[in-house]
């Protein structure tokens, strides 16, 4: 694989409110169209004010049309709330679904993780529809999430699958103030009626013992139909991230197979098909200084030969990621990061598009997009 072309989608404005530009979603069209969404804020820890743009590009990735904020700010049961990610999805034509991530703004001093708790400010998934390309958006609805009565962060895109069901993706934290010990679970919700009930849903990654955890969850439905997902993997007990850990799923998320290490270091993207039976993953090394890298697999996902691996982005000069003795210390880590997040899509010619974040300092950073192919 190699660099075939890269630009820039959006650059934040250092001491605005569009600062810190980061957690990009990003779908490709029938028409062409690129899509993005993406988060902006004065300061990428911030909670408010934050909100949700959306950008086009008509002409792969060369110019794009000024950022619009088409989500208003939105109230459940009375309490005012933010929008932190957005996550298209085209559905065939010119429809698009947007995936949004809600987050309680109704006390804007608190921020939102609690340090003491584990806890998480309340997050909510709502979806919305555009029929027209993404010009303009239907209402936002909120997505029952039973029997998951907790924050539940969407971690991606909604996923249509080979059996035409839908599945929302979202990971499990607790309430804000709740002290008991936090039970983390990656989780897709599953819809046979185009989303408006959710009565399915299926645990993806899960430790019984409440060690290690499967975070940032990142499902790809494949050429074949089948699913793979990917974990940034965390063990609590030593503080430490592990290799990139994966399952797989041939019924369209019903059941799984057992979780394997990849034997990559990192935070990953969704896996994307080649179209000649082999898999590209793009994924953040931050083992050392942190590079966004990506690897191709030959095997299902099973293995990555180091072989293959491209850097995609090796901008920084010093690491940002270093010993931690808790979970806090692993949260005030993550808001210092200045690079990450990878997004992935396979283009109509087989190409691999990857977009993600980058900058000098979290606090200023911009969105950036890279083309590669054989």
């Amino acid at each position: 694989m190699q660099i075939c072309d890269r630009g820039v989608v959006f650059l934040g404005a250092a001491g605005s409110d569009y600062a810190s530009a980061c957690f990009a979603g990003l779908c490709v069209l029938p028409s062409g169209r690129w899509l993005v969404a993406f988060r902006v804020a004065p300061r990428k820890a911030d909670t408010r004010p934050q909100r949700v743009l959306v950008t086009v590009s008509d002409d792969a990735g060369h110019t794009w049309r000024t950022p619009a904020a088409p989500f208003a700010p939105e109230q459940l049961d009375g309490r005012p709330g933010d929008w932190r990610c957005g996550q298209p999805t085209a559905l065939g034509g010119r429809r698009v679904v947007m995936a949004l991530y809600w987050v309680d703004a109704s006390d804007p001093s608190l921020p939102f993780f609690n340090p003491q708790t584990e806890g998480l400010l309340d997050s909510r998934i709502f979806l919305t529809v555009s029929t027209d390309d993404g010009d303009t958006w239907g209402p936002p609805r909120p997505v029952d999430t039973s029997p998951y009565c907790v924050p539940t962060p969407i971690t991606g895109p909604l996923l249509p699958l080979a059996d035409g069901r839908w599945a929302v993706q979202f990971e499990t934290n607790k309430h804000y103030l709740d002290t008991a010990p936090w039970r983390h679970q990656a989780v897709l919700l599953f819809s046979s009626d185009g989303g408006q009930t959710w009565p399915e849903h299926a645990d993806i990654g899960s430790d019984p013992e409440g060690r290690v955890f499967y975070w940032d969850q990142r499902p790809a439905v494949l050429a074949d139909g089948s699913l793979l997902a990917l974990f940034w993997t965390f063990d609590r007990q030593t503080a430490a991230y592990l290799n990139i850990h994966a399952r797989a799923s041939h019924d369209s998320g019903r059941t799984w197979s057992a979780i394997w290490d990849t034997g990559v270091p990192g935070q990953p993207a969704a896996a994307v098909s080649l179209g000649d039976g082999r898999l590209a993953m793009p994924y953040v090394d931050r083992e050392r200084v942190p590079v966004i890298k990506l690897r191709v697999s030959a095997d299902g996902g099973r293995t990555w030969p180091q072989a293959t691996e491209l850097a995609l982005d090796d901008r920084l000069e010093r690491a940002q990621q270093g010993g931690k003795a808790s979970m806090q210390d692993a949260w005030s880590e993550m808001a210092a990061f200045s690079l990450g997040l990878p997004t992935s899509t396979r283009l109509p010619g087989g190409e691999v598009l990857v977009v993600y974040y980058a900058g000098p300092k979290a606090d200023h950073t911009g969105l950036y997009w890279v083309r590669v192919g054989a």
